[in-house]
């Protein structure tokens, strides 16, 4: 169930999600596990209002070697410390 009380007119319009990541938007990127970009992705739309980014990038450890991660970005940096702080998918490895 949607937690925000009103329509947000970035979702009734298609254009919340961005389709490409965008240089103006503040990322992070999470190792990649089974089903958790879907699950983030209902998250953000549960939980934040403004427009987001959500796709799988490889990446290159220290250790060397590359992984697949989940890279999300935000437009509002203000959404970003949101996310990082209060979403409970983060907090599990």
């Amino acid at each position: 169930m949607i937690k925000l009380k009103e329509p947000n007119p970035l979702n009734l319009l298609g254009i919340r999600q961005l389709k490409v990541p965008s240089p103006h938007c503040d990322y992070i990127k999470i190792p990649l596990r089974y089903n958790l970009e879907r699950s983030i992705q209902k998250w953000i739309i549960d939980n934040l209002k403004g427009r987001y980014y959500i796709g799988t990038s490889v990446s290159i450890r220290a250790e060397g070697g590359t992984e697949t991660v989940c890279k999300i970005g935000f437009e509002d940096t203000k959404e970003l410390s949101y996310f990082t702080l209060a979403c409970p998918l983060l907090k599990y490895k």
